[in-house]
């Protein structure tokens, strides 16, 4: 087999052709008025109605009935039984989700500076203290 032979202007231009394939573009900012991305409302939507108040109930409902029918239930199909491990593990996942925001909060809240500038803030702890 023979090696192909290659001149100074062969490897410039394969030089250069391999430097723009593993360069970067640069990414220039979008001028406008931005935007979310079209599946960010239902998702926001999904998950206030997940970690909402009535979802808290309707899982400690969940629990409730879905632990009586395993207990109480008696001879059950294995469809059956699936559906309501199913209905056990989303009632579970949903309220320890709102137990854990209820016991450590959902984060540092920021609120505006009653002293100074209004361009300032103040980082509210999880206790409500100032730091």
């Amino acid at each position: 087999m023979k090696l192909v032979q290659m001149n100074k202007t062969s490897w410039s231009w394969l030089l250069l052709l391999m430097l723009w394939v593993i360069t970067p573009e640069i990414a220039e900012a979008s001028v406008g008025t931005g935007g979310g991305l079209p599946y960010e409302t239902w998702l926001t939507s999904l998950q206030n109605s997940v970690t909402g108040p009535v979802a808290f109930t309707l899982s400690i409902i969940g629990i409730v009935v879905a632990g009586g029918v395993l207990i109480f239930g008696g001879d059950l199909n294995g469809f059956f039984r699936t559906l309501i491990f199913i209905v056990l593990v989303m009632a579970l996942l949903v309220g320890a989700q709102n137990i854990m925001s209820t016991l450590f909060a959902r984060g540092a809240v920021i609120t505006p500076s009653t002293q100074g500038d209004a361009v300032t803030a103040v980082v509210m702890t999880r206790t409500g203290v100032n730091p």
